[in-house]
């Protein structure tokens, strides 16, 4: 027993399209639904095609009165298609002549660049004088705790942690979670 396969929605695209193609003719969605199913299309997924291909610019669509017609006419699809041939090929115009700049753009900035000696020893030096910095860098690192200004924080902590105000807060905080904890009756 082998089971049909359903149509993929690309191929219910071009079998709608086929419709309109055909007849060249305008038709209400009521029609569309009719017609689909002689072309292979269910009824149920014919207003999701025909929209695909309104939004795709491939099928036009208007409302006159309460009735919307759709309608689309072979001449419609090769104007359509010579648009967006012009647009891909303006597109292709505009990004050879960005890669020529950025060719050019690459070439200028080369210039400088030469292997040279003199370049190789600036290259060095750079080098060396990264890896000093790295290393003066974690020197420091090991000497962050000797810091005068981490010291002084730290002894403005000792100093309120040491006045009367400190140990009175304290107290009330006891008293406070000291009250939460005990049943109340």
């Amino acid at each position: 027993m082998s089971k049909k396969r359903g149509l993929s929605l690309e191929e219910k695209r071009e079998r709608i399209l086929q419709i309109f193609y055909e007849s060249q003719d305008f038709f209400l969605l009521k029609e569309l639904e009719k017609l689909g199913p002689k072309k292979g299309v269910i009824t149920q997924s014919v207003k999701d095609v025909v929209q695909s291909l309104v939004d795709d610019d491939l099928v036009s669509k208007d409302k006159i009165g309460t009735s919307v017609y759709f309608w689309s006419l072979p001449s419609c699809a090769g104007n359509q298609l010579r648009n967006v041939q012009q647009k891909l090929e303006s597109d292709l115009q505009s990004s050879k002549k960005r890669f020529s700049e950025l060719v050019d753009q690459c070439n200028e900035l080369k210039k400088g660049r030469e292997e040279s000696d003199e370049r190789e020893e600036a290259l060095a030096e750079l080098k060396a004088i990264e890896l000093k910095y790295n290393e003066l860098k974690e020197e420091m690192g090991q000497y962050a705790d000797n810091d005068p200004a981490a010291i002084d924080a730290m002894s403005l902590a000792i100093v309120f942690f040491q006045t009367p105000v400190f140990y009175e807060i304290l107290h009330r905080l006891r008293v406070f979670c000291s009250s939460i904890n005990s049943p109340s009756y």
